[in-house]
């Protein structure tokens, strides 16, 4: 699939002529976030900021912790009047096992029209394609009309409490002025024909809840009888969790999203099957199936320390989700299927956003994207994870989700996230980082 026309003679701008180097070289950092408070962006957030300062921008480099390090600066716009327009990014990932992949995770090889590494997807691509605007219009004195406030950050995979949440609590003055916020899983393509792309622009996304589940039982020979056992009991708790389906909630920007795609592909909704429609999304239907409904997966389980021993206590991690307005009843709906033997416990709990897709900042989404895809068609979705937009909507910043890219139709995109042989066509960076020149230059 080609990108949208454009003079095949002409000269590519500097910052799509560098968008995939910058990338190339963010992916060959092993910035792992193991989600214990074990993580070292240090290394990664000095390139970031040595590219800042090389194109005469001042970045500041703040330090949660030894190690835990994130990069602020800002480009000045032509109009104080007006506030200034947050991009953030993370710089952290999750750990990859080489022997899984294809390609070393942190290589940043290119191969079959892509870049591949851990981060291609989430989210290194759009910290290059920011990175690559923002240097190119310090470097040509391009000035935006409004302040861009670039935040590069640590630990957004452990839930950014030595991020993004550090940097609001402890730094705000970097962004209180700022009223927007743009940043990933958003902007993506949706290919409903030649003549129809769908762009995902995030205007929401679920809330975390990550708990610790605890059982004590009674201890003993692994040879007696035992009618309290801590494993079985938690066993059983886990299974009546994982299993459940939660009801089906249509949130309004589910809803338009499901109308807009019902129209784009002929679909007459049946608002008591809305699993059959969103069965026909082909690979963004495991995102967008997570966000009819509250859910929760069960992901750990630690209990005992000898075959022959029956332990006090077993303990469970589990992954919940819930939607916007749906906290109170997500978290009655755990407690009732949990029972009173276990003792729950956060080990985060964050809150679910929403906001409308409208006003200028949405319109200069929607023309900067049709403007490099005539087939381009800009429509709301709910986000089934999280992102530091959770932290950074508690200064009153209204945070949507467009990190632009046209993508292949039969690229898995949700799959790429925190999966094997993560990767990012290289066209796709291109085509990025033109739609964002065009975006911050009218927004």
């Amino acid at each position: 699939m080609a990108n949208a026309p454009r003079d095949p003679t002409a000269a590519p701008a500097p910052a799509e002529s560098e968008v995939v180097d910058l990338c190339r070289d963010l992916l060959r950092f092993e910035s792992v976030n193991h989600g214990n408070g074990d993580g070292h962006e240090r290394p990664i957030a000095e390139y970031v900021a040595g590219k800042l300062a090389e194109v005469g921008l001042e970045p500041v480099l703040l330090e949660s912790a030894p190690g835990r390090t994130s990069v602020v600066a800002r480009l000045e716009g032509t109009d104080p009047s007006r506030s200034p327009l947050l991009i953030h990014g993370h710089l952290d990932v999750v750990p990859a096992d080489p022997s899984e992949w294809r390609v070393h995770p942190f290589s940043g090889e290119e191969a079959d029209g892509c870049l591949w590494g851990r981060g291609a997807i989430d989210m290194k691509d759009m910290d290059a394609m920011t990175l690559a605007v923002v240097r190119d219009m310090a470097r040509s004195g391009r000035r935006p009309s409004r302040d861009l406030v670039v935040a590069f950050v640590a630990d957004e995979e452990a839930g950014g409490t030595l991020g993004a949440r550090w940097l609001v609590d402890n730094h705000p003055d970097h962004f209180a002025d700022c009223t927007e916020a743009i940043s990933e899983v958003g902007g993506f393509s949706y290919t409903v024909s030649d003549d129809l792309r769908l762009y995902l622009i995030e205007t929401a996304q679920k809330g975390i809840a990550w708990m610790k589940l605890t059982v004590a039982g009674r201890a003993g020979h692994g040879s007696m009888i035992s009618e309290d056992n801590a494993v079985t009991k938690l066993c059983e708790a886990v299974a009546r969790l994982g299993r459940h389906q939660f009801p089906i909630v249509v949130t309004p920007t589910v809803r338009v999203f499901l109308d807009s795609i019902g129209e784009a592909l002929g679909i007459e909704l049946d608002a008591d099957d809305l699993e059959t429609t969103v069965a026909k999304l082909g690979p963004i239907a495991r995102m967008i199936g997570a966000t009819i409904r509250n859910t929760v997966n069960p992901t750990q389980l630690a209990a005992g320390h000898k075959v022959n021993v029956i332990p006090g206590e077993a303990v469970a991690y589990v992954d919940g989700r819930y939607l916007p307005g749906q906290e109170e009843e997500f978290l009655r709906q755990v407690d009732e299927l949990l029972g009173p033997e276990v003792r729950r416990e956060w080990v985060v709990n964050d809150q679910a956003l929403e906001t409308g897709f409208d006003g200028p900042l949405v319109d200069a989404m929607a023309s900067a994207l049709r403007a490099e895809d005539p087939a381009a068609r800009a429509v709301p979705y709910m986000l089934s994870g999280g992102t530091d937009a959770k932290s950074f909507s508690r200064l009153g910043i209204r945070c949507f989700g467009f990190s632009p890219l046209l993508l292949p139709p039969d690229l898995d995109f949700a799959g790429m996230f925190h999966g094997v042989d993560e990767r990012v066509p290289v066209d796709a960076l291109r085509f990025g980082v033109r739609v964002l020149d065009r975006f911050l230059a009218a927004s």
